[in-house]
């Protein structure tokens, strides 16, 4: 392999997902001339992990009102899927029966939507001599000396810049599941894998681990792909995200009451303005939808004590109250669960089991139970959600990163530790002056650093950085 030192560039994105390109989006929307190279393996720019999926049923979990990727105008979705529509693209959105800022899209047309405002700014860019090219490859390793960060790629070859920015975007928990022991037979499927679902005897029983919005989108997949057979989900505490509806403005009463500030506190004062709001007829996503905005100044002012509670005791009703369900997505849920045929149980996975008969048979411990006991189906979907710890995470880069002391991991092992600005802190927790970090890596730092929002505001302030 070609090992020589390639592109020279002004600014490496590592990561080509949502992250890379908004950042890249905002880098050509600046004054002056710079080169980047964004370093992805994927064929397209924009997409990821997340807005590369192609079946319609898949969408976003934000209406379009929500998900605009530009700062400075927060129609710009709904401006565009209005085009879009009209120029016939997605039919089925008239299905929603709702005006264009209420609609959830497909995560794939989201993901066009991210490459034209992509373009775009590159044609901007281009004008002042600046540009974005894609080397698609996987970064697998990183040095970096007082000028230059130099990176090795998949494929043998090395590019250097002046600047790296790690905007890996998220890690699934598992994208099928590494549990395929000497002697054990399982039959793991993709969570978004229609194909390979339809290969599924239509009856048969297929098992879910974990009961979050992966979970929707993987009995979204069952049910496009033809099964009709149960569906048994297990999770720690047995809770289904509640479906987005679009309620009303309600007062910000953390705005108001800056003295509220520990998980009790924010607690007690939320579920207050929940019962005021039912009491008024008015609905209890109201005032949660208020809290959005205040979370990364309360998670990262919080104690790392208070980080430990909310994390423990707070964080599974968190993540089904907050992380919402897509109305045709929970719809599709909720009849499955009156019907019989999807049932959720409070349970802990505690790996698999030898199957005989080709299926798969995994050991669970029930909620409240000190006994376990063996059940089986006929396929095992991992819909455990997002990795977050880099100590886990099976890639070179992270784990390369790490042994090179480049990277430590961030509070409560959530991503990687930086500095408010994005300035990656090393083993000793020392700031790096070339190195940055945005979106998903910098959840330990503030707690939701994945919507479309916390990634457009992160974009825009770290470019503003770079060039200065």
């Amino acid at each position: 392999m070609d090992q020589s030192i390639t592109n020279d560039a002004d600014i490496l994105i590592v990561g080509g997902g949502l992250s890379g390109a908004l950042l890249a989006v905002q880098l050509m929307r600046l004054p002056g001339r710079r080169r980047v190279l964004v370093i992805e393996p994927r064929a397209e720019l924009g997409r990821g992990e997340a807005y590369s999926a192609v079946e319609p049923g898949h969408t976003l979990n934000g209406n379009a009102a929500r998900m605009s990727v530009d700062p400075d105008n927060a129609d710009d979705m709904t401006q565009w899927l209005t085009e879009y529509i009209k120029a016939g693209g997605w039919p089925e959105s008239d299905q929603q029966h709702v005006p264009v800022s209420e609609l959830f899209a497909p995560r794939g047309v989201f993901g066009l939507y991210v490459r034209q405002r992509l373009a775009q700014a590159q044609a901007v860019g281009a004008l002042k001599g600046s540009t974005v090219e894609h080397v698609q490859a996987e970064a697998v390793d990183m040095q970096t000396d007082a000028d230059v960060v130099r990176l090795t790629l998949s494929d043998g070859r090395c590019v250097q810049g002046a600047f790296a920015v790690l905007a890996t975007g998220v890690f699934p928990a598992a994208r099928t599941p590494q549990i395929r022991p000497s002697g054990l037979n399982a039959t793991a499927l993709d969570p978004w894998g229609v194909a390979a679902m339809r290969q599924l005897d239509p009856q048969s029983t297929v098992m879910i681990i974990g009961s979050g919005l992966t979970m929707v989108d993987a009995v979204v997949s069952l049910e496009q792909a033809g099964h009709r057979g149960p569906i048994e989900v297990f999770s720690r505490h047995g809770l289904l995200p509640h479906v987005r509806r679009q309620s009303p403005a309600w007062v910000d009463f953390l705005a108001e009451d800056r003295s509220l500030r520990t998980p009790r506190q924010l607690m007690r004062e939320l579920r207050r303005h929940c019962r005021d709001a039912i009491a008024q007829d008015i609905d209890w996503q109201a005032p949660l939808n208020t809290v959005r905005a205040h979370i990364g100044r309360l998670w990262h002012q919080a104690t790392d004590v208070q980080r430990r509670q909310f994390v423990r005791h707070v964080r599974p009703w968190w993540e089904s109250h907050h992380h919402r369900s897509p109305p045709l997505s929970a719809e599709l849920v909720e009849r499955l669960y009156k019907e019989g045929r999807l049932r959720v149980h409070a349970a802990f996975y505690q790996g698999l089991e030898p199957a005989m008969d080709g299926g798969v048979s995994i050991r669970i411990r029930r909620r409240g139970e000190a006994q376990t006991c063996v059940v089986s189906g006929a396929a095992l979907i991992n819909s455990s959600g997002i990795e977050y710890d880099w100590r886990r995470v099976a890639r070179p880069l992270p784990r390369q990163l790490l042994a090179r002391g480049l990277v430590r991991p961030g509070p409560l092992a959530l991503g990687i530790a930086a500095e408010v600005d994005g300035a990656v802190l090393n083993a000793e927790g020392q700031p790096a002056s070339r190195l940055f970090a945005m979106g998903p890596p910098l959840r330990g730092m503030w707690w939701e650093s994945t919507s479309v929002a916390d990634v457009v505001s992160q974009a825009r302030a770290l470019a503003a950085r770079l060039v200065r």
